[in-house]
Formats: structure tokens, sequence, C-alpha cells
């Protein structure tokens, strides 16, 4: 049996969409074992759904729901949002954690959460569900940050798993080598996933204004740093480890070579190999223990690095630039203000001269 999700209720947003009075979402985050997805759900969701476990399950679910207010609104009282928040995250959790399973195994609740059905189709829908959900709740500026996390972590789990798989194959356990590639595959498709959201979040989070200038541009920043991020590990995970590739002549997989073609073609180059065509570059800790497609890899895996390097410069390079046209076209501004106080310096001085005049003639 599948474990229950984990629960939690970390920001809210006020929208006015489809209605002319605003109101206020509660962002429902739900981390499953496979994945985690965002749901937004207003106050009166929350009363539909009580009354629907209540009659289904006959009985009131073990936590109260938060009673409503009549003379305030969680739009105008940050307070009263915050209090009801704690409420139903306190609401749902204890549905979710509680030995009594009547309530969560209901239709209206994995509804409620969109969480997948056993049918096929149904698990199709409420994956789409949830993909909608999770683009929606990154237009939240909170929200957008939880996201943003979370692809920070898929990320390093990706790292971690990757250098599982290179130790593994050091080791030669090959289960352990098939696993770990699995595994840092796995966590690198979320992470595309977080990025292509994130990015949708950040347009939508422009257009309504929500946050200023300069920190869209830092989210923007975070989110071109990720995706190349994310680019190196897919090509590190599409590369396999050097140790694997050196040892596939001992594994006799078609490629292995006799001990006297091997001996036959080690005497005939006594000085070690030539790297590139021109002047011959010397073996170093990383190439001496590869083969020729192993070094082609290692040049490949290099090439990519430096171009990943080339376009953080080329960006920095292009932000300084905007920066200098900015500076230039301030200090032509502060220059032409200069002019015509220099101008009218010279009228006022003219001015007082004729005073001066006038003043000795009298």
């Amino acid at each position: 049996m599948a474990p229950p999700p984990e629960i939690a209720i970390p920001s809210t947003s006020i929208s006015d969409e489809g209605s002319g009075k605003p109101y206020t979402l509660y962002n429902i985050t739900l981390r499953l074992p496979l994945r985690s997805f965002v749901v937004q759900k207003r106050y009166s969701d929350f009363g539909k759904l009580h009354e629907t476990l209540l009659q289904q399950v006959g009985s009131a679910p073990p936590q109260p729901l938060p009673q409503k207010h009549w003379l305030k609104s969680t739009v105008t009282s940050p307070d009263l949002a915050r209090e009801r928040q704690v409420g139903l995250e306190r609401y749902l959790k204890t549905i979710a954690e509680s030995p009594d399973r009547r309530w969560r195994d209901t239709p209206a609740w994995r509804a409620f959460l969109n969480l997948p059905n056993s049918s096929t189709t149904n698990s199709a829908v409420s994956a789409g569900g949830r993909a909608s959900n999770v683009a929606s709740g990154a237009a939240d500026p909170a929200t957008w940050l939880d996201l943003h996390k979370e692809l920070k972590q898929h990320l390093h789990d990706a790292r971690i798993a990757l250098s599982k798989r290179d130790g593994a194959a050091d080791s030669g356990n090959m289960t352990a080598v098939a696993e770990a590639a699995a595994s840092a595959r796995k966590s690198i498709v979320r992470g595309g996933t977080l990025v292509v959201i994130l990015t949708e979040g950040l347009k939508k989070l422009q257009e309504s204004g929500r946050i200023g200038d300069g920190e869209l541009r830092r989210r923007r920043d975070l989110v071109s740093t990720a995706k190349m991020e994310r680019e190196g590990l897919d090509k590190l995970a599409n590369s396999m480890p050097s140790s694997v590739l050196g040892g596939s002549s001992a594994r006799g997989d078609g490629l292995s070579m006799s001990p006297e073609k091997a001996k036959l073609l080690n005497s005939a180059r006594p000085g070690g190999r030539r790297l590139g065509g021109g002047a011959p570059a010397s073996e170093t800790d990383k190439t001496r223990e590869l083969d020729n497609q192993g070094v082609l890899l290692l040049q490949k895996q290099e090439m990519e690095a430096q171009d990943l390097q080339l376009d953080q410069l080329t960006a920095i390079i292009r932000r300084q630039k905007e920066m200098g046209l900015q500076i230039n076209e301030e200090v032509e501004r502060q220059t032409q203000m200069l002019d015509v106080l220099d101008e009218d310096e010279a009228r006022v001085r003219g001015k007082l001269g004729v005073a001066n005049n006038r003043i000795r003639k009298m």
C-alpha cells in the first residue's frame, strides 16, 4: 500500500479571476514517492469537501474545519489568512495521517487533491490536472520559490546518483551502475519539467506585475543557471563512465583483443599515444587509463564544459554591456543638464553685470 502524501500549505495568494471580488487561494503542496505538485483551493472548496466527506463516510473527519468569519476577510486581514492557513493545513494533515482511512479512501478526497486513481484513464486525467495545478502554482511568488527549491534538490540528487554510478563502475558492479544511472535519469527528467514550469511561471508573474523587475531578473538568472546545470548533468548521464569503456575489452564483448595482438600494438608505439594531429601531447592522469574512445568522450565533455562556461561568460558580458549603455545614457543626460546649468549661470552673470553698472551710475 502506498504511503500517504506529505501535505503542507506553505503560502497563500490573492486571485480575482472569473469574479469581481478578490478571494484567497491556499497553495497545497503534496509530495508523493515519485513526484510533487501544487493544488490551489479556496476556503469554499474546503467547505464542499467537508460536507461531501460527511455524507460519504457518515461521520465528521477527525479534525474540524476552521470556522468562517463573517466580519473579516482574509483578503484584507493577513492575520486571519495566516490563522486559517494553519487550520486548513492541520485539517488536511490529520485526515492524511489518521489511522482511520475512511475519509482519505473516498473519491472526494482523491479528487480534491488530484491524486491518481487505480484506473489508467483516471490516472491520465489526474496527471494532467496535477501538471496544470503545478503550472498555475508557479504563478505565485512564494510557490515559485518552493518549486525552485525542489528543482535544486532534483539536480543535487542527480549529481549524487552520477557519482554513485562512477564509483560502481570503478568497482565493476554493473548492477549498481544501471540502478544509479536510472535514478540520475529520473531526477534529470523531473528537473527538466520543473525548468519549463518555472519559466512559464515567470511569464505569468511578469504579466501580473506581482514582483519587481530586479527580482524578475534574479529569478530568470536562477532558472538559466539551473537549466545549464541540468543540461550538463544530462550529457554526463548519456556518457558511459570511463572505467566501463576502458574495461570493455576485459569483458569479452566482441571488442577484446588477443594478448599477442595487444602486445604487438603496444610495442608499435613505445613512446605512448600521440594526442592531437599536431605536436604530440603527453599523457595525463585523466587520459592514461582511457582507451581511444574514452579519450574522445573526455574531449567532448571538456568541450561541452567549455561551451557552458563560454555561454555564462557571454551572458555576463551582455549584462555588463547593457549596464554600460545605461551608464552612458545617464552620463549624457547629466552632461546636457550641466550644459543647461552653464547657460543659466552665464545669463544670470550677465544680468548681474548690467545691474552692477546701473548701481555704479546711480
